[in-house]
């Protein structure tokens, strides 16, 4: 007898919820999806920056470039700044896509590490295409094949979700849940009764209730792994701003005494933030600080959102699969909240259950997600752990701290030799490579290979790649006159 997954019950909208909707009712448009909200619990809403995996997510939907930009007021992002994290009134750049050229066997930063022996290299990011194009603040869509990222207003990228969702059969119901039923037999949940009643039966479920895991945590009790001994931050404010300048094409991270504090451009206002540890400084310490540090005239009201970094041992658990804060939580620092609730609507498409749920589909869900939260996480651990900061507690904790073995090994292996070795389905690599050199993690060697070249040659072949980015920079049209061309 079979047993086939007809009926999708998703619970919660925002970003999570419609991303999920809009996705599934495109790929598999004979199943029944509904998705149940309440319009009196309020979205997160913050996670107002990507990175540039989210183009495959939009082009699977149809969802035009220009279009997306406008209809979410958004602005380009070729990169994050980061300020004060190496040391105090530094800066580096993590700019998108590849720095330099490199080959098969030794990739440019090998290049580059000998002409840094021999004194003629140039800050590494001189060679990055996007972070040059960022910082003289230009941008165009087609230029060269940059690679880029948006700025967005999360609440009106979900309702443009919402509505493709809907024009594909999605039913959108409105109510708060009263109670969760389950199987007495296997614990699989069966339905969501709402508070007038109504009951939402489903063969299948997925938690977008936010930080509360109404389903993954309340009803199945789903272990959490807690990753505060590593990431200490707990705490975030944010408060959106009148622009007073003209929009810059990337994300300002600027670090201080206990966390750091963000800066996102859109076309109508600037969001702001600060990310703290509440061990190293109180909830009104950090709001002072961001108030007094932001520019323009305030639009919303501070407010405190707290977290705790982690993600559920299983994110697929019986008939439940939890995206989005059900899920886990990485602080925003490399802008990858919708990137992982991307990766868990795409690896669920691949491994959607034919009839019965299949343990074996299940496990390899789980795998492939958590190894995406692990790698996420110790590329995050990397910018805090690889400082020269000791000036306040919180800085010389994270200076001093114990890091997983996995990132430990891989610092060494860069540090030692100079070798970077990419994992399976990685998402950041050259972005590895831009924060460990930005963080003040040069390796001791370089490559033999690099040494195949005379000094004149490797000179001549730095400063041509420099020169070929500037050329190209210079073409293009101002971040803000690109974003008016397009809005007309």
């Amino acid at each position: 007898m079979s047993n086939k997954i007809n009926k999708l019950v998703i619970l919660g909208g925002g970003t999570a919820g419609w991303m999920a909707a809009a996705m599934i009712s495109k790929t598999l448009t004979k199943l029944d999806i509904t998705l149940v909200e309440s319009d009196q619990i309020g979205t997160i809403g913050v996670g107002e920056a990507t990175i540039p995996s989210l183009h495959f997510f939009n082009d699977i939907l149809g969802l035009n470039s220009t279009e997306f930009t406008k209809q979410t007021s958004g602005t380009f992002k070729l990169g994050i700044q980061f300020e004060n994290w190496h040391k105090q009134d530094a800066s580096y750049f993590h700019g998108f896509g590849s720095t330099g050229l490199g080959m098969w066997a030794a990739n440019f930063h090998e290049y580059w590490k000998r002409g840094l022996d021999l004194g003629i290299s140039k800050p590494f990011s001189r060679y990055n295409f996007e972070a040059q194009a960022a910082l003289d603040n230009k941008f165009a869509h087609q230029a060269n094949g940059v690679n880029f990222a948006y700025h967005l207003d999360a609440s009106l990228y979900a309702k443009m979700l919402k509505q493709e969702s809907i024009k594909n059969g999605v039913t959108r119901i409105e109510g708060m849940v009263n109670q969760v039923h389950t199987d007495p037999m296997n614990g699989n949940i069966t339905s969501l009764e709402l508070k007038d009643g109504q009951k939402i039966e489903g063969d299948l479920f997925i938690d977008c209730s936010g930080f509360k895991g109404l389903l993954i945590d309340e009803t199945l009790k789903t272990p959490f792994t807690d990753w505060s001994h590593w990431l200490p931050m707990d705490r975030a404010i944010a408060v959106q701003t009148k622009l007073t300048n003209s929009p810059a094409p990337y994300t300002r991270s600027i670090a201080h005494h206990a966390g750091w504090q963000w800066r996102i451009p859109l076309q109508h206002r600037m969001g702001n933030g600060i990310v703290y540890s509440s061990q190293y400084m109180n909830d009104d310490e950090a709001k002072s600080m961001l108030l007094s540090s932001i520019e323009g005239e305030t639009l919303t009201e501070p407010r405190v959102i707290k977290f705790k970094t982690g993600h559920r041992t299983q994110l697929w658990n019986k008939n439940c699969i939890a995206m989005g804060l059900a899920g886990g939580f990485i602080e925003p620092l490399e802008s990858t909240a919708i990137h992982i609730i991307q990766q868990g609507i795409m690896q669920l498409i691949q491994y959607f259950p034919s009839n019965d749920i299949n343990e074996l589909q299940v496990a390899e869900y789980n795998d492939y997600m958590c190894r995406d939260y692990n790698e996420i996480k110790d590329f995050i651990i990397l910018h805090y752990c690889q400082t020269e900061r000791e000036d306040s507690p919180f800085w010389k904790f994270c200076k001093n701290m114990n890091i997983p073995d996995s990132l430990k090994a891989r610092m060494e292996l860069f540090k030692k030799t100079g070798r970077f070795v990419q994992k399976r389905n990685e998402i950041f690599v050259d972005s590895w490579l831009q924060v460990m050199i930005g963080q003040g993690l040069v390796p001791d060697v370089h490559h033999p290979i690099a040494d195949e070249l005379t000094e004149p040659a490797l000179a001549n072949f730095l400063k041509q790649i420099e020169n070929d980015i500037q050329a190209k920079v210079q073409q293009m049209p101002t971040h803000g006159e690109y974003l008016k061309s397009i809005s007309k």
